[in-house]
């Protein structure tokens, strides 16, 4: 489907995206030092979106993913690095891709649980469908909880799963392969959604839609790596299976005719074609040889 997409729309795919994303971090961060109120204009607010202000919608990207500081600087620098090499690696259009599901797989998550909340707890205390002072607040915690934060984490979890023993040096100085702090991250997150239901115990709907956004906004990581994991067990399986055939086929060499190799497809042998080249398919299962003609033109069984 991608490569389908790929090359119909490909074209208008955004090169150094992840530049873009750094610079309207930094846009951002000036606003804010400017101008606060003007910043509270750029937050994703569902309520005061459906009240006119649909430019939320876009401007939530410009947003901080953290409080600016030395370490912040150098994890912009790092998710660019990150960003970049993804890109190479995939391509311009899957990494658009990429980012664009993330963005709108958080957008949809915010809005669904905000219309759950508002409607459940309009029913709940209000007796009614709708309560136009439980919209607003609700509205309120979805844009303090929306973030792009998660975004950035997703780039970097994509690139521990592309790349996982790349080195990264922790404080500058001690080399730690990038899968390690991958797993770190993944803790992490199941943490931080665990400690929020602790911590607003007294306020579940606050935990709720912090746990959902959490996880709408690395939706696009979690379907990258169940790809990327089927795709690693479906080459082990044809791995294993090619060396358990070769294994097989060099313990038990004779047909019944006496011949040692026979195509799976025109059933010629080395007995009467020994100028012919047998051999195995790693991609069909169990002990099937194939002649020189159909090894690379049968259809994989």
């Amino acid at each position: 489907m991608l490569s389908k997409w790929e090359r119909k729309y490909g074209k208008y795919a955004i090169p150094n995206l992840t530049l873009y994303l750094v610079i309207g971090y930094v846009i951002g961060y000036v606003i804010d030092l400017v101008n606060s109120d003007m910043y509270s204009l750029l937050l994703f607010d569902p309520y005061k979106i459906l009240h006119g202000q649909v430019w939320r919608i876009f401007t939530w990207l410009f947003t901080a993913p953290e409080s600016l500081g030395i370490f912040t600087i150098v994890m912009l620098f790092l998710y660019y690095s990150l960003g970049t090499s993804l890109e190479h690696t995939w391509g311009v259009f899957r990494y658009n891709m990429f980012l664009l599901s993330g963005f709108l797989f958080t957008i949809l998550g915010a809005i669904i649980v905000y219309i759950i909340m508002v409607v459940y707890y309009s029913n709940s205390t209000a007796g009614v469908m709708y309560s136009d002072g439980i919209a607003a607040l609700f509205g309120n915690c979805v844009s303090i909880m929306v973030s792009t934060f998660y975004i950035n984490m997703s780039i970097f979890l994509a690139f521990a799963v592309t790349y996982p023993n790349v080195q990264l040096l922790l404080y500058f100085v001690i080399p730690v392969k990038i899968k390690w702090f991958g797993y770190l991250y993944g803790a992490f997150i199941a943490y931080d959604i665990f400690s929020t239901f602790r911590t607003y115990s007294d306020a579940v709907y606050l935990a709720i839609i912090h746990g959902v956004i959490v996880i709408t906004s690395l939706l696009n990581f979690l379907i990258y790596w169940m790809m990327d994991w089927k795709r690693g067990a479906s080459h082990a399986k044809r791995s294993y299976e090619y060396k358990k055939s070769i294994k097989t086929g060099n313990k038990q060499r004779v047909y019944e005719d006496g011949t040692k190799h026979k195509c799976y497809i025109c059933g010629r042998t080395d007995a009467d074609y020994p100028d012919l080249t047998f051999r195995y398919c790693s991609k069909c299962s169990g002990n099937k040889e194939y002649c020189q003609d159909h090894l690379f033109t049968h259809e994989h069984k």
